[in-house]
């Protein structure tokens, strides 16, 4: 596999009323083309503030960062697509039209944009509801067009942060196993911030642990389970101990992120 992404030494530093920040410090990081790489950390470290400076959102205060384009990549093919928390998606469109806007804004023939978006309404059980409105929706349901959204638009990079978060817990498991589904079929280059060791562990190919505040790095895990993986994967002694000792890495970091915000 060729390098996608470079992170080196990257800082970002905010200011504030009380003088400035260090939300992440020195953090390196490399992933590689068709890798599912899972950033775990606890709550604070600069997991979500590194995947908006990957995307471009926000700069970084120094260091380096790096997205390599496929050589081969059509015109017009987007680097990266993020996909948020919340549900990102326009109250005044139709699902179909949420998915299609990424390529609305390339410029892709309606005809043909909108066979794109069907296809991936398709992919995410949401055919019923392609001409609905989000009001019209669950929770899990606009995330799924926020999740079809991104895929459709078809970036080489796909940048996730904590997309199932807001999620009830069986909404959140379905949602786990579809998105493993989808990404099997091309192993688009995946960065998941996720607050959940059991979802990186089921997902990633490798997990990158943030320490607390400042966030730098901590460790790196691979998680070598065989793909196609299934929800049955994590009732096997084999993924309670690759769980636990990432645990038992993060433990202290996230004692004491909460003693930091306890003052």
């Amino acid at each position: 596999m060729s390098t996608k992404i470079i992170a080196r030494n990257v800082t970002k530093i905010f200011p504030s009323p009380q003088g400035t920040v260090i939300a992440i410090q020195n953090f390196n990081l490399e992933v590689q083309e068709g890798e599912f790489l899972c950033i775990v950390g606890p709550s604070g470290c600069g997991k979500s503030t590194f995947l908006r400076l990957l995307a471009g959102l926000i700069p970084q205060t120094s260091g380096e960062i790096e997205i390599y384009p496929s050589p081969d990549a059509p015109p017009g093919k987007p680097l990266n697509n993020i996909v948020f928390q919340e549900y990102a998606i326009f109250p005044w469109k139709t699902v179909i039209d949420n998915v299609a806007f990424g390529l609305q804004m390339r410029g892709v023939p309606k005809k043909e944009r909108y066979e794109i978006a069907m296809e991936w309404i398709r992919k995410v059980g949401l055919c019923r509801f392609a001409r609905s409105y989000p009001h019209q929706l669950s929770g899990g349901m606009k995330q799924r067009v926020s999740i079809a959204r991104a895929f459709a638009n078809d970036p080489e990079v796909l940048l996730m942060d904590e997309p199932l978060g807001a999620l009830d817990a069986q909404t959140r498991t379905v949602l786990q196993t579809e998105l493993l589904r989808i990404w099997e079929e091309d192993k688009k280059t995946v960065v998941y911030v996720t607050h959940s060791i059991e979802e990186a562990v089921l997902m990633g190919d490798r997990i990158a642990l943030m320490t607390a505040h400042p966030g730098t790095n901590k460790a790196f895990f691979d998680v070598k389970f065989p793909r196609p993986r299934e929800l049955r994967l994590t009732s096997t002694p084999e993924f309670g101990e690759l769980t636990y000792a990432i645990w038992e890495s993060l433990q202290s970091e996230v004692q004491r992120a909460m003693e930091e915000q306890l003052g």
